[in-house]
Order: C-alpha cells, then sequence, then structure tokens
C-alpha cells in the first residue's frame, strides 16, 4: 500500500503524544458528557419548536409541499452547515416535536446524504496543481457523491409509491418497542428524564424572566442549536486526535487484503467511532491520489461510512418524545443499507458510481472550471432553484 512520508509519520507521531498525554477514562468521560449535552441541545430544539405553537410550524413547512423540494432543502441545509450529522439530527428533533411529517422528512433526510459529500469534494481541491494527483483525488472524492445521488435516483420514487423504507422502518421501531401507533407521548425513559432535566430547568429560569412563549421558543431554538453543533464538533476533534493515524493503519491493513466487506466494516467502525463520515471519506482522498490506494478498494470503505453517519439520528432519537423520530432516524439507516445492497454485490453495477467519477475527473483535469460549476452549481445553485421554483 506504500510507505507514508516522513510528514505524515511525525504527524501522526505527534498527533499519538497528544491523544496519549490524557487517560483514556477520562476521554470517555469527556465523551459521554458530550454524548448527553447533544441529546439534550435535541431535546431543547424539540421544545422550542413546540413553543411556537401549531399556527408557526405549520406556515414553516407549508411552503416543502413537494418532496423534491424536501431532497433540496436536505441538501442545501447539509451543506451550508458543513454535517449530515448537524442536519440529521434537526430532522429528527423536527419529527420528534411533531413539525415535520416522516413523508417529506424521508426526501430531507436523503437530501443530506448527497450534501455531505461535498466536504470529501473539497478536500481534493488541495492536489489541484498537480494535475494526476488531482485527477485520482477528485475521482476519489465524487465517487461518494454519485454514488449517494444514483441511490437516491433510486429509491427516492420508490419510496413515494410504496413508503417501503418507511414502513420497514416502523416495523424495526415497534420490534424495538417504540410503540408507532400510538399518537400520545411514549413513557418516559432514564435516559429522556435524565434530558428532559436541564431543558425543564432553562424553562424555569426563563420564565422568571419573561412568559413571552414566543421569546422562550427561540432561546430554546438557539440553546438546541448551539449545544447540537459544539457537541457534535467537540466530539469528532476530541475522536479525531485518539484516532489519528490509527484510521490509516486499520484501512491500509484491510485495504491491502483487497477491501470487500472487512472494508464496509472499517469504513463503518471508524464513522461511528470519530462521529463524522467526512472524515472517513476524507481520508481515502489523499491514499487515492498518492496512488497507494484504488478506487475500487476505497469505494467499500465509503459506502461503511454512509452507514456509520447515521448512528448522529439514531442518538438524537433516544431524546425526542415522539416514536416518529426513531422512525425516520430508522430510514436513514434503512436507505444507506439498501444501497449497498443493490450497488456493491454485482461488479457490473458497482463499477457505475466509479465510472461516472472517473468521466468526470477526466474533464476537470482538462478544464478546472468545471470544478467550480459542479460544487457551485451542483451543491448550491440546482438546489436553491429547486426550493424557488417547486414552492
Amino acid at each position: 500500500m506504500g510507505a507514508a512520508s516522513p510528514e505524515q509519520e511525525a504527524l501522526s507521531s505527534a498527533e499519538g503524544r497528544r491523544s496519549w498525554n490524557v487517560p483514556t477514562w477520562v476521554r470517555f468521560v469527556y465523551v459521554f458528557t458530550l454524548l448527553y449535552l447533544f441529546l439534550v441541545g435535541v431535546k431543547a430544539l424539540e421544545s422550542g419548536i413546540k413553543s411556537f405553537g401549531s399556527d408557526f410550524t405549520d406556515t414553516l413547512f407549508e411552503r416543502v409541499s413537494n418532496p423534491l423540494a424536501g431532497l433540496f432543502v436536505g441538501i442545501l441545509a447539509t451543506v451550508l452547515v458543513q454535517s449530515s450529522s448537524v442536519s440529521t439530527s434537526t430532522i429528527v428533533g423536527l419529527v420528534g416535536a411533531g413539525t415535520l411529517s416522516i413523508p417529506f422528512a424521508v426526501p430531507m433526510i436523503m437530501g443530506a446524504n448527497i450534501g455531505t459529500t461535498v466536504t470529501n469534494t473539497l478536500a481534493s481541491l488541495g492536489f489541484l496543481r498537480r494535475s494526476a494527483e488531482f485527477k485520482r483525488a477528485f475521482a476519489g472524492a465524487t465517487m461518494h457523491d454519485f454514488f449517494n445521488i444514483l441511490a437516491v435516483a433510486l429509491f427516492l420514487p420508490l419510496e413515494l409509491a410504496t413508503k417501503f423504507l418507511s414502513k420497514s422502518a416502523e416495523w424495526l421501531a415497534d420490534l424495538l418497542g417504540a410503540n408507532t401507533s400510538l399518537q400520545f407521548e411514549n413513557p418516559d425513559s432514564p435516559i429522556k428524564s435524565a434530558v428532559k432535566a436541564p431543558v425543564s430547568w432553562f424553562e424555569s429560569l426563563f420564565e422568571r424572566i419573561t412568559e413571552d412563549e414566543t421569546a422562550m421558543g427561540i432561546a430554546l431554538l438557539i440553546l438546541g442549536l448551539t449545544l447540537i453543533f459544539l457537541a457534535l464538533a467537540f466530539i469528532t476533534k476530541n475522536m479525531r486526535l485518539v484516532m489519528a493515524g490509527r484510521i490509516e493503519r486499520s484501512m491500509n491493513a484491510v485495504l491491502s487484503r483487497g477491501g470487500g466487506i472487512p472494508a464496509i466494516i472499517i469504513g463503518l467502525l471508524m464513522t461511528v467511532a470519530v462521529q463524522s463520515s467526512s472524515i472517513t471519506t476524507s481520508v481515502l482522498v489523499p491514499m487515492i491520489a498518492a496512488g497507494v490506494l484504488t478506487l475500487e478498494n476505497g469505494f467499500p470503505v465509503t459506502l461503511g461510512a454512509n452507514v456509520g453517519t447515521t448512528v448522529t439520528a439514531l442518538l438524537a432519537s433516544l431524546a425526542a418524545d415522539s416514536p416518529a423520530a426513531l422512525v425516520i432516524a430508522l430510514t436513514h439507516t434503512l436507505f444507506n443499507v439498501a444501497g449497498i445492497a443493490v450497488f456493491y454485490p454485482i461488479p457490473a453495477i458497482r463499477r457505475i458510481p466509479l465510472y461516472l467519477a472517473q468521466k468526470l475527473a477526466s474533464v476537470a483535469e482538462v478544464r478546472k472550471s468545471a470544478v467550480l460549476v459542479y460544487v457551485v452549481g451542483g451543491f448550491i445553485v440546482v438546489p436553491l432553484l429547486g426550493i424557488l421554483i417547486l414552492n
């Protein structure tokens, strides 16, 4: 697979020394504390939305009356926050609050899957001045884009026609003990009670200042979004520090044997560990650019990362009152698993996103302006126009 450069070895060594300066148990406590704050943030977001009342929420989402508009909202929101974990957690909170229905949330979740791929595409631009390396890097980044686009093109019409993903997710949620046929709130679990406590305390504190429900709703929204952003950012930073060097070593060890199912598992586990699919997929870009990893061997890692990133939405559903939150989180997971089941087993189908990525990379190598058109046009202009036209 090739030896690491002296600079890479020095960086890994330095990051490794920093990560081991803090005892492991302290890091675990730190991460669990951040996870708790993340759940508190989701609960605050849900409570804030509920405090505005049904009139506000109906007005807010009456414009997203088209599934394709929902898809474009998911893409654009994820591009703007640069994290599918944040956007999907917010969607779960909206569904949990009863603001967003599952049929409109599903396209948004699919859009988030497409939007998150812009990060590793941007990472490939670091090789722009080295033509051969850039071609490989851009292909390695955009194979993730094309896989997610193809998966959405296949499964969104099927979901709209049959609801096979959301119905399967509902069945799974019932199996896990969340009675999705009930319209009232589930009894509080110990986790929900622990998460509700600080939100209730904040509400009581705010009521002493003012009884304005709108002001409280805004404050809860700001609190919720701030906690979600910060908690995920620090979890990612901490786990990236701990996992520095290990991700590449694990990938090298598995991918040197040819990838396949073990590579999918590696991608999944690494993404769960660092709480960011962008980190896992962006690690692949320089490896592919350097020629030490082929597209064929890197592709399954990307697929595993797609599944691993859904864990954040599943965690967010723990803080929600409505079982519908768990349904939409499971729908996200099933969507990515279904994508692997369709696109990976048969070699001819597996090569389609790789072929498209290589063709686009060939164009980008010759015409660098095509990169700007692709990134800005595909991830910002098209979603914006789609939202404006379809609403």
